[in-house]
């Protein structure tokens, strides 16, 4: 099982970016999907996440400018991030809770995300 990120870059203060994360292999079924981040010198944090079930939870930081969604058929989840600000800048990693014979968390590779001007 691999979780692959994509969509990172630069962007402008008050740009936006849209990630995607899907995961692939011997997949049996897909709980929570979420995205976490890590800026330097910080702890990774948590972003947003989603059950497979549709509810959501989201840092407090991000509420009403990033939104996630997924898609069950294509085992992706997807971030927009909109109104973005320096301060969103940090490397954004995907995660899933995956059942493939058994059940674990799995990590994508991570995507450098950086707002500046």
């Amino acid at each position: 099982v691999q979780l692959q990120a994509s969509g990172g870059g630069l962007v402008q203060p008050g740009g936006s970016l849209r990630l995607s994360c899907a995961a692939s292999g011997s997949i049996e079924s897909i709980s929570a999907m979420g995205w976490y981040r890590q800026a330097p010198g910080e702890q990774r944090e948590l972003v947003v996440i989603i059950t497979s079930g549709g509810s959501t939870k989201y840092a407090d930081s991000v509420k009403g400018r990033f939104t996630i969604s997924r898609d069950n058929a294509k085992n992706t989840v997807y971030l927009q991030a909109n109104s973005l600000k320096p301060e969103d800048t940090a490397v954004y990693y995907c995660n899933a809770l995956i059942t493939a014979g058994s059940i674990r968390m799995y990590w994508g590779q991570g995507t450098q995300v950086t707002v500046s001007s």
